[in-house]
């Protein structure tokens, strides 16, 4: 008996499900792991939510601290530093070791950690953090490596800057205040030494207390009492001898430091002087004083706010006292901090301020005080980023290097700002790196007031090329008749660009497409418009009644067209039939100016294509924007369907709901929609919980309108929120995900009841030829009028009876497999000969169940894993890409097609017939349709659709039309399906590399009519284009059609929220396949190439790579839990996975672009972009690029004191060391504070390195220049010695001829 063998038969089981099918040639693959490292290169824009502000005055830096915990370092325009803590406490304030290159930074958490800046990248060198008190004011004098620290309980405490070690020397607030006093001080609010004696420390507590303390004999010698409210700073002159402090009651109080019994002088500055038996004029607080002095003319008071309460009209201002002269500069933001900048950093010197920076919450100022007026000095920092909130943004790195300069030249033709400083920049500190970047970068980003701006992003600098606003071409709407559904009708929400073309595409969020081209000459045009009624709607039929006869269809004089979806009438000039139709379709929120516009130079209007209301409901959100500028195509969808425009002829070519592009093959049962009702926007998304904003933000298929980022709430994401797909729904009763109108368990019993509801239905549309209605053949002319497009051609109530035929078939279709669906509602069965990771027409819909068990794509957490009994309402355009590619799987040659992505993860492909360039392309239409039907064969199925329609007419044979619209759809093309909604497709071809998109390069007008025509009509640049169409059909097609082995030729790289593919074509066979995510979702994705550039020769760290091809490409993703991910290409095989965030934000997802040479970036805050990298080699010479913000520079000489002075005043020299070191004063307690080294890493070693080196060479250049000098030395002694030895000669002759002569005798 033969032995039963169980390994055997789960082999057999194995072996039964096929793998996917691998590409008959291996491509080498050169990108590894090694290839690739995630960094951070460089922040750009406005600190967020600023808190505090430090300047060194020597070496002119600027440091703003945040309330996130950044710090932003500025120096000279192209110099800036971000440095972030390691916690999220906000800094409170910032100390400069002035010339030191340190800084000290004091947190919220009651932490001082101390910053080298002398490295590239600063680090903490020492850390010191409080436990039992709070800190509340911290102050370094000049020169001085003792720091003073104030607590909230009135304690002043003292650290070692050098160590961070705490002193024993502890001046505690029961010491410091009069032993009659029996109330707290209050913390410390402000801690400033003598300028002339640095013995004598001044303390100011909340409570208007100040106190004069000794630090030699540790007591306090004077104590001023202050009579008006709460302190909030002091100020001394720089003589020593007086201090002004500020008080909440608006006032100021200047203090004799010999005096402490009464202030010298107590005024309100913008209160009116107080009258016998009435109060004084409240004033708002004066948060901060400056007394700034010069050596010619009156010293400076400088303080912000002040006013009184009653001129509530007043914005934040600073004010400028001098002499009686008085001036409010009025700010546009509240005032955070400002510092008096001057030339010298020794307090006891005449300061001489010429300028004063002002932080305030939105923006940087900086007021020059030497020119009259008192005027601005105009920022060259990128810190108008965020003038309007920043709605989204695109990178392109390594773009034509031309477009740069040609956006500087039309930027710098618009209007300068004027009424600002004509005097240089103040801060001008660092220097700029090394090297920089050898290709030209942009970045575009698009705001809520619907301008666009362009910036030069090259190396590590930002800087504003051009700037485009795209309101100028809508009518102006009253402040109280603005629309009614978004806050910001001109909100950008897509960018799309054409960088060879530079043909630009932006859609807003009130459902407008605006297309733009470049242009240097000013003209004056029309601006074309198109009205796209984008709508998807279910009609809810009876049977069909076998006795009833059709009506006749309308006369040939009725205009037909490329309608939408659903009856609804075409942009172009050719509308629907259907008179409720009209009815139901509202018009633009928008309205374009009317009459001849000016464009100046640059962007110009080519077309503007806006979504109509339907039914008063306004147009979804558009979710994906493409154009290609050698089709002169630009499509764009949203959650209701797909839209297709002819830029060059200003015509619509498809408009048709998302269920329609499947025609038969569609693998959902469709619910009928609802509308929902009419109501207003709800608040932003900064109002709403956290819970309500995600999912807000989350669900593309509810018709919200956007909101700025910038309004997003600060709260962090929960874990489940962030891995949440936006295209699910959460079930609550069992926690699941379910589809995007997924139901629970309740409903789906009524759902299958529901099976029987009619099919949709199904629209083609065609392009016309002009905007006039002149067709392109007069043959075409009457058979246009018979019959051009289903929902279209015919009326609304012969298409009524097409629909109750197809019903009935429908009925019958649903009848025949209920048993089916009754049994497994979630896995379909596999038909022979299919590909089991793509739908086919023979079997629409269904996945194999073997292959696609693994990955659990029949679980209900992704909707496009169900089966085609799951019922679905919604499914929306998620991604578009124009290519030159197969469409079937017996196509010969490739052919241009536009391949659409959707929600649900399905890919379907539109074919696209072009007329031939020229003239041609003018007149003819261009021929879409949604199926996998070469030109060919579309046109002669077109033909004989039209006899078939002219004899269904004259025999009214109502089910020959139902039998003819089925056989035309069964045809349809595959339909590749994915796990989640499709988010990036790219093409390679057989040899792994990226297929370029197709473009028509850009021509100046000036030289487009030179060159325009040549033998063959056609101009050079549409020759340079189709020029690219004859590259791919470079290898010939096989002689037949039929034949079955038919090589390989592209891949298609698919990515959605949950999956990738590579795809075979033409034989759309699954190369690759991988499982990206299973608790998350892939938020953004893309293929892009890494390392351009061939690494150094010899160089240590890259003589173990590999040698990698200027064009090698990867799959990029970046997921919702904050993983960056990259994967090869062809083989899906993964080189990266880092945890780059330690939480993601919608913010973040919303905003995240890679671009080409591993080159990526976020808006990380509302005014600030994250730039990263994800290449080893550009972080490897990132050390070069990145700027130095210290600089070897000579401290100023101090003043010189003068001899009288220095006679009748002898001040005291105190050796500080003496006072707080651990042999007077004893160690602190352990409890107090804790010391924490800090982690300087590879960064500070390599700065420790770099600065010993350049202490060597400092040492040798020393040693030379010493033997120089002794060599000098030498010779100079050896002169003086033969001078010596000729004057002794010299006195001895003398003294011979003199020695025995008399006196008389001389």
């Amino acid at each position: 008996m033969k032995k039963f063998n169980f390994k055997k038969v789960l082999d057999g089981l194995t072996s039964s499900s096929a793998p996917p099918a691998k590409p008959e040639t291996e491509i080498t693959e050169t990108l590894g792991s090694e290839h690739f490292q995630v960094s951070k290169t460089v922040r750009h824009g406005f600190p967020y939510q600023p808190t505090a502000m430090a300047y060194d005055p020597v070496q002119h830096i600027l440091a703003i601290g945040c309330k996130s915990g950044s710090i932003r370092l500025f120096g000279r325009p192209g110099v800036d530093c971000h440095v972030m803590h390691d916690n999220d406490a906000a800094v409170l304030q910032l100390i400069f070791l002035v010339n030191e290159g340190a800084l000290v930074s004091v947190c919220s958490d009651d932490s001082l950690h101390l910053w080298n800046l002398r490295q590239k990248r600063p680090a903490i060198l020492h850390s010191l953090k409080y436990n039992r008190e709070r800190i509340t004011y911290c102050h370094l004098p000049f020169q001085s490596k003792w720091l003073y620290i104030g607590t909230e309980r009135g304690n002043v405490h003292i650290a070692n800057i050098e160590s961070f070690v705490l002193s024993g020397y502890v001046i505690n607030w029961n010491k410091a205040i009069e032993l009659s006093q029996r109330t707290h001080p209050g913390p410390v609010v402000s801690l400033s030494d003598n300028p002339t004696d640095s013995s004598k420390l001044l303390i100011g507590f909340e409570t208007g207390m100040i106190v004069q303390w000794d630090l030699k004999t540790k007591a306090a010698e004077c104590r001023y009492a202050c009579e008006q409210q709460t302190l909030h700073s002091l100020a001394w002159h720089h003589e020593g001898k007086q201090f002004m402090c500020s008080h909440s009651d608006g006032s100021l109080t200047v203090w004799n430091y010999r005096s402490p019994s009464k202030p010298a002088q107590v005024f309100q500055p913008h209160g009116h002087p107080a009258q016998k038996g009435s109060k004084p004029e409240a004033c708002r607080p004066i948060m901060k004083v400056a007394w700034p002095t010069q050596r010619t003319g009156d010293p400076f008071i400088v303080f912000s706010d002040g006013l009184p309460y009653e001129r509530s009209g007043r914005r934040p201002c600073i004010t400028v006292m001098q002499g009686k002269s008085v001036t409010v500069l009025e700010m546009e933001y509240p005032v955070v901090n400002f510092l008096p900048v001057s030339s010298t950093p020794w307090p006891n010197d005449f300061q001489d301020p010429y300028a004063i920076i002002v932080l305030l919450e939105n923006d940087l100022v900086v007021i020059d005080l030497t020119t009259p007026g008192y005027p601005c000095f105009q920022n060259p920092y990128p810190m108008d980023l965020h003038e309007s909130p920043v709605t989204c943004c695109t990178y392109y790195a390594d773009c034509p290097p031309e477009m740069i300069p040609a956006f500087y030249t039309v930027g710098s033709r618009q209007q300068k700002k004027t009424g600002f400083s004509d005097k240089n920049w103040p801060v001008k500190g660092g220097e700029w790196g090394t090297s920089t970047c050898s290709y030209p970068e942009i970045i575009i980003t698009g705001h809520a007031d619907g301008s666009l701006k362009f910036w030069d992003a090259s190396a590590v600098t930002l800087q504003l090329l051009y700037k485009l606003r795209t309101s100028k071409i809508f009518e102006k709407q009253p402040l109280n008749q603005s629309t009614e559904y978004e806050e910001d009708p001109f909100a950008i929400v897509k960018i799309a660009m054409c960088c060879e073309s530079r043909i630009l595409c932006v859609a807003g969020t009130s459902g407008h497409v605006i297309v733009y081209r470049y242009n240097k000459v000013e003209t004056t045009v029309d601006v074309p418009t198109l009205e796209i009624a984008l709508v998807y709607e279910v009609d809810d039929l009876d049977s069909p009644d076998t006795d009833q006869i059709p009506p006749p269809m309308p006369p040939p004089s009725s205009s037909v067209g490329s309608a939408g979806s659903g009856g609804m009438p075409s942009p172009s000039p050719h509308h629907s039939t259907s008179s409720e139709g009209a009815e139901k379709v509202g018009s633009p929120l928008l309205k374009v100016k009317s009459g001849p516009q000016k464009m100046v130079p640059g962007y110009q209007v080519d077309l503007c294509a806006q979504l109509v209301t339907v039914e008063g409901e306004p147009p979804s959100q558009i979710l994906c924007l493409a154009i290609n500028s050698l089709y002169g195509l630009m499509a764009f969808g949203n959650m209701q369907g797909l839209a297709i425009v002819d830029i060059i002829q200003k015509t619509t070519l498809l408009n048709l709901g998302t269920p329609d592009l499947y025609g038969s093959a569609d693998p959902y049962t469709r619910t009928q929609p609802r509308s929902p009702q009419r109501k207003k926007p709800p608040a932003g998304l900064g109002d709403l919980g956290e819970a309500q904003a995600v999912e807000q933000l989350q669900s593309p298929q509810r018709r919200k309108p956007l909101k700025a980022l910038s309004k997003l709430g600060e709260s962090e994401i929960g874990e489940q929120e962030r891995c949440r797909s936006p295209t699910t729904e959460r079930d609550e009763s069992n926690g699941v995900c379910l589809s995007p109108t997924g139901t629970t368990r309740k409903k789906l019993a009524d759902i299958k009841r529901n099976r029987n509801q009619p099919r949709p239905r199904m629209s083609k549309a065609h392009s016309t030829a002009s905007m006039e209605g002149n067709g392109g053949d007069d043959s075409d002319d009457m058979n246009n009028s018979l019959s051009m497009s289903w929902g279209s051609s015919v009326s609304r109530l012969f298409r009524t009876e097409l629909i109750k035929a197809e019903a009935m078939l429908r009925r019958q279709r649903s009848s025949s497999t209920s048993s089916v669906g009754s049994q497994s509602p979630k896995v379909a069965p596999k038909c022979a000969g299919t590909d089991p990771h793509v739908a086919s027409h023979k079997c629409p819909g269904r996945d194999s169940p073997k292959a696609d068990s693994k990955d659990g794509s029949f679980s209900r957490s992704r909707s496009s894993s169900m089966s085609s009994l799951e019922n679905v309402s919604a499914e929306g355009i998620n991604c578009l890409s124009f290519t030159e590619s197969y469409t079937r799987k017996t196509d010969p040659v490739t052919s241009p097609c536009l391949w659409v992505g959707t929600t649900l993860g399905s890919v379907l492909v539109i074919v696209l017939n072009l007329p031939p360039q020229g003239d041609q392309r003018l007149t003819q239409p261009v021929i879409v349709s949604p199926s996998g039907h070469s030109p060919e064969v579309e046109k002669e199925e077109r033909n004989s659709r039209k006899a078939k329609f002219a004899s269904m007419l004259n025999h009214r044979l109502r089910w020959s039309v139902m039998k003819h619209r089925s056989a035309r759809w069964d045809h349809l093309g595959t339909i590749l399906r994915l796990k989640g909604a499709i988010l990036a497709m790219s093409f390679l071809d057989c040899n792994g590399m990226t297929i370029p998109p197709l473009f028509a390069k850009w021509e100046d007008p000036k030289k487009k009519d030179e060159n325009r025509e040549t033998k063959d009509g056609q101009s050079m640049n549409q020759r340079r284009g189709w020029q690219q169409l004859q590259h791919l059909h470079r290898q010939k097609a096989p002689s037949s059609p039929t034949t079955e082995t038919i090589s390989d030729r592209q891949f298609v790289v698919i990515c959605s929220e949950k999956q990738a593919k590579v795809i075979s074509l033409p034989s759309q066979t699954c190369a690759y396949k991988l499982n990206i995510t299973e608790t998350s979702f892939v938020c953004k994705a893309d293929v892009v190439s890494i390392a351009k550039h061939q690494s150094k020769v010899g160089h240590s760290t890259n003589l173990t790579k590999k040698k990698v091809r200027n064009d090698s490409v990867c799959l990029a993703c970046f997921l919702a839990n904050g993983h960056i991910m990259t994967f090869s290409l062809p083989s899906l095989r993964p080189l990266l996975d880092s945890d780059f965030l330690p939480l993601a934000d919608m913010r973040i997802a919303q905003t995240f672009s890679f671009s080409n040479c591993g080159q990526a970036l976020y808006l990380c805050t509302p005014s600030e972009i994250q730039r990263i990298t994800l290449a080893a080699d550009t972080c490897e010479s990132l050390q070069e690029m990145l700027c130095e913000l210290f600089l070897p520079v000579d401290t100023p000489e101090g003043p010189k004191q003068s001899f009288f002075k220095g006679l009748f005043s002898s001040p005291s020299i105190v050796d500080k060391e003496e006072l707080f070191g651990e042999a007077a004063s004893g160690k602190a307690s352990r409890s107090v504070a804790k010391h924490i080294p800090g982690t300087g890493g590879i960064e500070g070693v390599k700065a420790e390195s770099g600065s010993a080196m350049a202490e060597v060479q400092k040492a040798r250049m020393a040693l030379v220049e010493r033997g120089e000098k002794l060599s000098e030395l030498e010779e100079r002694t050896e002169a003086l010695k033969v001078g010596s030895e000729l004057y002794a000669s010299s006195a001895h002759q003398v003294m011979e001829k003199y020695k025995n002569k008399k006196w008389y005798q001389l």
